[in-house]
């Protein structure tokens, strides 16, 4: 599951910047749709990430019931965070 085919089946491209706040968000609203369908834990974890990275993502505690996930996904918060910030 590529970002850029996340992004397609989603939003319908791979670039966001085109996008209207409309298009954002019904794509935003089929992710989640799919996420709270999706059984497979590294099929939701992967969309849960995407919607991380959109700001749209469900709380930790209600995204995973899973205290490994939940500590996955704090560890993928933390890794993101420090991309956006400068080198030190």
């Amino acid at each position: 599951m590529g970002f850029d085919d996340l992004m397609r089946r989603y939003f319908g491209t791979a670039d966001l910047a085109g996008l209207s706040p409309a298009e954002l968000e019904a794509g935003s609203e089929r992710l989640a749709v799919d996420f709270g369908l999706e059984t497979d834990p590294a099929r939701r974890f992967a969309l849960w990430a995407l919607m991380h990275i959109l700001g749209c993502s469900p709380d930790l505690d209600v995204a995973f019931k899973n205290p490994a996930e939940r500590d996955a996904a704090r560890n993928f918060m933390d890794l993101y965070a420090g991309m956006s910030e400068p080198p030190q």
